[in-house]
């Protein structure tokens, strides 16, 4: 089940799937604590399925493998919770798909079967939710138009397996590697609040390391941490940095607008002074943004 070099895992992907030693392993355990079953190794079909990256690049984190030909889909969501997975599971199943079906099969009478989806999202970030650790999205709550009976719907399961309580879910509970999986997270996220939120590369290097360190000591994912130490804290680079460019965007997008609305008020005549306190920009921010107007109006 090896993945495609180009796919850049995160640790839980690599975990659970993509680990050259005990990747099928991990998978068909955590597998088998969702269903209840007791599936074998040497009798389970497992066959990775990847979207390639030039078509869609916001899924290098996750998992979908197809189980005895039954797509299987994790998610792992680490930052922010997101009500808009099931959409975002829909374009992933979609994408798929056309790497599973046949172009021509699609034009054929009879039916052509296809593997059925399971979307699944193990949340472990730091915002604080509803007690319910719990429960089903659906993507019909998303229709401008509410449906009774909606004509296309996706199911998404969302675990919030951070904390106590969340040890005390079944699928953690059951699962021994993501038992450790959820503690090692704990470890990695206490030495890194410890830092702020915009620390030097060198004091994440040391911060990393010294989570992996720990984890290794108290007896947790010691085989895979010992092995990849380097690529560990590598790939928690890779998920710092998304989040961190991601915030960026949101404050850029955030600013723009700003400027914007500063922009139709100016050509409003209302003051500077009201602007700047309304929109959030400076004084100068508005000065200069008055300027600009100034010169497009005179060219």
């Amino acid at each position: 089940m090896k993945a495609s070099k180009k796919i850049k895992s995160g640790v839980f992907a690599d975990l659970f799937c993509d680990d050259e030693k005990d990747g099928k392993k991990n998978f068909l355990s955590l597998y088998n604590a969702i269903h209840g079953t007791n599936l074998k190794l040497e009798n389970t079909k497992l066959e990775r399925k990847v979207i390639p990256q030039a078509i869609y690049k916001t899924f290098d984190n996750d998992i979908s493998v197809l189980v005895n030909g039954r797509l299987f889909i994790l998610i792992e969501h680490q930052s922010t919770p997101n009500e808009n997975m099931p959409l975002r599971c829909l374009e992933y199943y979609v994408h798929l798909l056309y790497g599973i079906v046949p172009a021509k099969a699609r034009y054929k009478k009879t039916l052509f079967k296809i593997p059925s989806p399971e979307f699944y999202v193990f949340y472990n970030g730091k915002t604080e939710l509803e007690p319910k650790r719990e429960r089903t999205m659906r993507l019909s709550d998303a229709f401008i138009e509410p449906q009774e009976e909606p004509t296309c719907e996706v199911k998404v399961k969302f675990a919030n397996i951070g904390g106590t309580v969340g040890k005390n879910l079944p699928v953690v509970k059951n699962c021994a590697i993501m038992q450790e999986y959820c503690e090692f997270m704990e470890i990695v996220a206490r030495n890194r609040a410890a830092l702020g939120t915009t620390p030097p590369d060198i004091e994440l290097i040391n911060c990393y390391d010294k989570a992996i360190s720990e984890a290794i000591e108290k007896g947790i994912l010691v085989d895979y941490l010992s092995r990849k130490a380097t690529e560990v804290r590598n790939m928690f680079f890779g998920e710092y940095d998304y989040d961190t460019d991601l915030q960026v965007a949101k404050e850029e997008a955030a600013e723009r607008k700003a400027q914007e609305t500063a922009c139709n008020l100016l050509m409003k005549r209302i003051p500077v002074e009201t602007i700047s306190e309304c929109v959030g920009l400076t004084i100068e921010q508005v000065l200069e943004l008055q300027k600009e107007l100034a010169t497009q109006t005179a060219n």
